[in-house]
């Protein structure tokens, strides 16, 4: 049997999913806990002290403790959306275990559009679950709710604007054609519209540059050709876009902290016959 202690930045209350009737708002209230809502469907206006949200479906909003907050108008009668307390951990032992572990953070928007509607609502069902069985898994899901909101669209960003379209297509193309001659300048004239711009829409979108994002796509094909013991460095490098080879090498290990010839005595393993 393995026994190991396991502590969570965080202490999960309850949750649930609500549905309205059609009758009565929100009440007004002053929480000690933190609280999460995501809505399903329908529309959803609080407000918190002196600052209104307006949801709808597809967002989310936390709300802190310590904050009164209240229902502005009345239940729409398609309001669907789930619900979660917590709190977070302040003890001394746990902050002194964070300190000595390896720690994620999180930065986590007050109200926004969740980028991935589906997962969440996957991680909602399997946390409502793990509720009713008793389960002392809570905490898990929790993390995980967080770090899904965390990923959120940023406000600058419309979901299904054509700014993130036209960085979908670029992404698709850094996927597919890295290995040619591929830029900025050329993505956008594929793309016809301005570098500058595309170069914006697509840091926006996925939080990196077209040029991190096409150093990642290479680099993910040259650990393939290097495990598959195709060529040398260099061949790896041409066949995966890089026409300076000292370049590939600095990038390489920039990404993965291991040079190429390294990587590849490391993991590539040549089996002879001798028969």
């Amino acid at each position: 049997m393995l026994t190991f202690p396991v502590n969570y930045p965080v202490k999960v209350q309850n949750g649930g999913l609500f549905i309205s009737r059609g009758m009565g708002t929100h009440p007004t209230r002053k929480l000690s806990s933190h609280e999460l809502i995501y809505v399903i469907r329908g529309q959803l206006s609080l407000q918190e002290e002196n600052t209104r949200f307006d949801l709808s479906e597809g967002e989310s909003l936390l709300l802190f403790p310590g904050r009164e907050h209240k229902g502005i108008t009345a239940f729409d009668p398609e309001l669907k959306f789930y619900w979660l307390h917590f709190d977070i951990v302040k003890n001394q032992a746990t902050i002194k275990h964070q300190q000595n572990s390896p720690s994620l953070q999180l930065n986590i928007p007050q109200h926004c559009k969740v980028r991935d509607s589906e997962t969440l609502l996957t991680l909602f069902r399997l946390f409502l679950y793990e509720q009713e069985r008793g389960g002392n898994s809570l905490e898990i899901f929790l993390i995980l709710l967080l770090q899904e909101v965390s990923r959120a669209w940023p406000d600058n960003v419309q979901p299904d604007g054509p700014g993130v379209a036209l960085a979908y297509k670029a992404r698709q193309l850094i996927t597919t054609q890295f290995h040619l001659p591929l830029g900025a300048s050329e993505l956008a004239e594929r793309l016809h519209c301005n570098a500058d711009y595309l170069g914006r829409v697509f840091r926006l979108t996925f939080q990196m540059t077209l040029t991190e994002a096409l150093h990642k796509q290479r680099v993910a094909g040259a650990e393939k050709l290097l495990l598959a013991n195709t060529g040398n460095v260099a061949d790896v490098a041409r066949l995966t876009g890089f026409n300076d080879v000292a370049y590939f090498r600095r990038v390489f290990r920039k990404l993965l902290g291991i040079t190429p010839a390294a990587y590849k005595k490391l993991y590539c393993r040549e089996h002879i016959n001798s028969q």
